[in-house]
């Protein structure tokens, strides 16, 4: 009868906890509250930042263009939701912008906005509109509570319900779960590996997002292209785990980069 009954209580859970997202209209599984998890994110961004070195905007050029970079990402995603009707979605943002010394080839987003990018991605992106790609993507997958759908599917898969605020139940699985998706002592980049569907939607909003900000969205082809590169012969760059196969994310990117020129309207320097 036990083996019957993780698997019906997933069922149940997954019956009961299914929401439509607001901004991509599908239907993801949501056990755990938005809010939860930013309170969470908050501590373990903190502590990240306490063991690694953080380059300073006041010193550093790439830095500053980290911030810059990322706020106006920020403005852009604040204002298509709020011209959808919903602001309210993004309650409890409050968005940073970090770079750590480091030479992978990542970045990353926690709910809440708290953003990381890695100095070693920034020789493959090697200009400001590439590192908006980045930060569209990478911000997407927070907004789009892609983090939330995963975490939620791993506690149906182990039949725990979330009730209240999960992190101060004293239930170990529920920390280890948020560490395996989120935390970057993971080592496997905040919110991967994806599934193929949450890659493309993050390619697919974040490339309005950047167009929206003033980074011309063309610019994702060749970056991207530099990416898959990285991985001829070797292990893939974090970044690039479960992401669609080289050839179908390059059609697909030309798709959302026609859609994303609508929103297309270049950064005053």
């Amino acid at each position: 009868m036990k083996r019957f009954f993780i698997p019906l209580c997933a069922f149940a859970l997954f019956a009961t906890g299914c929401t439509t997202n607001a901004i991509t209209g599908r239907k993801q599984l949501s056990l755990v509250s938005e809010s939860s998890l930013q309170q969470e994110a908050v501590s373990q961004y903190k502590s990240f930042l306490s063991q690694n070195k953080v380059v300073s905007p006041t010193t550093s050029k790439d830095a500053e263009m980290v911030r810059r970079v990322g706020q106006r990402i920020a403005n852009a995603i604040t204002e298509y939701y709020k011209s959808k009707g919903l602001g309210k979605e993004l309650d409890g943002y409050n968005w940073e912008f970090n770079l750590v010394q480091s030479p992978d080839v990542n970045a990353w987003c926690m709910p809440g906005g708290k953003v990381v990018v890695y100095t070693g991605l920034l020789n493959v992106t090697q200009n400001e509109a590439a590192l908006a790609i980045v930060l569209g993507h990478e911000i997407t997958h927070a907004v789009a509570h892609h983090g939330q759908e995963r975490m939620s599917q791993a506690l149906a898969a182990q039949g725990i319900g979330a009730i209240g605020d999960v992190f101060t139940q004293g239930n170990p699985k529920t920390n280890s779960i948020f560490n395996a998706i989120y935390a970057p002592s993971a080592q496997i980049g905040v919110l991967l590996p994806n599934s193929r569907k949450q890659e493309y939607e993050a390619d697919h909003y974040g490339l309005i997002f950047a167009a929206m900000a003033g980074y011309n969205p063309r610019e994702a082809i060749p970056f991207w292209k530099r990416m898959m590169a990285l991985s001829s012969g070797q292990k893939p760059p974090e970044i690039l785990s479960s992401h669609p196969l080289d050839s179908k994310r390059i059609q697909a990117l030309e798709g959302y980069i026609q859609e994303a020129l609508r929103y297309y309207h270049p950064v005053k320097k």
